[in-house]
């Protein structure tokens, strides 16, 4: 135990007690190296990246549409074969998860086309005609001056 005495504040370190028990020196060296952060490059503009995703989804949302097609005429298959009312409730199913998939692919369509031409998509027009802003009280009020008119 080298540390038995007690040292100056700037001289001691937070570590000493756990030197003492460990019974090694360490000392702290400050890094002192420039570390260069180098930023990925990005070759792929972000609405070629769109264009890549919105391709790969498409075709997996028409694999999926078509796999769940042969699937359907499989099950309506047996359920006809098999006049069991479950084989007819699977089959009611999966009809309707492919229907599901189908509406996943026009709103895949309709996402894309509202990030490519936001203007078109957001074109709402209001028009309001409003004869009289106020309360009823004073709706009362004004009716009853023209009235007294």
């Amino acid at each position: 135990m080298a540390n038995q005495g007690t040292q100056p504040q700037d001289q001691t370190s937070k570590y000493d007690g756990i030197e003492d028990a460990l019974d090694v020196n360490t000392e702290i060296v400050q890094d002192t190296s420039i570390k260069k952060v180098v930023e990925p490059s990005v070759d792929i503009t972000t609405k070629d990246q769109l264009k890549k995703d919105y391709d790969y989804t498409r075709g997996n949302l028409y694999s999926l549409i078509e796999k769940g097609q042969e699937a359907v005429d499989g099950i309506l298959e047996l359920a006809q074969e098999s006049d069991q009312p479950r084989a007819f409730e699977v089959a009611g199913q999966l009809i309707k998860h492919v229907g599901d998939v189908a509406d996943k692919l026009v709103d895949l369509q309709k996402k894309v086309n509202d990030i490519e031409n936001p203007a078109k998509s957001k074109s709402t027009e209001v028009t309001n005609n409003t004869m009289f802003v106020g309360s009823t009280a004073d709706l009362a009020k004004f009716l009853k001056q023209e009235k007294d008119k």
